[in-house]
């Protein structure tokens, strides 16, 4: 039933989670690309005296933020759950030292 949707549809653009295809993100590697030759131009070629441009920062590219989002979640919640094994091995091992909670 869903064989031969556009691949730009609206059921692709929900299981990507973005609008973006394959060519924007090849446009935004080269704008990338780009800023970065001009900076390393603009370096070459600058005064003995004065001080080297930094890179710009890369273009925004879409699920960036929630990827990171994610990581974050996943690194809390196996921090919880290390934590929590943890405190089962002292209460188990030494309850003297097991907090009471």
């Amino acid at each position: 039933m869903v064989e031969g949707l556009p691949p730009n549809g609206a059921l692709a653009r929900k299981l990507a989670g973005h609008h973006w295809q394959h060519a924007d993100f090849m446009t935004a590697d080269l704008v990338d690309l780009m800023a970065r030759l001009v900076t390393d131009f603009r370096n070459a070629n600058r005064g003995e005296k004065t001080a080297p441009q930094e890179y710009p920062p890369p273009v925004w590219r879409p699920g960036q933020k929630a990827a990171e989002k994610k990581r974050h979640r996943k690194a809390r919640r196996e921090a919880a759950e290390a934590r929590a094994g943890y405190q089962r091995i002292v209460a188990l091992a030494t309850p003297q030292h097991a907090e009471r909670g």
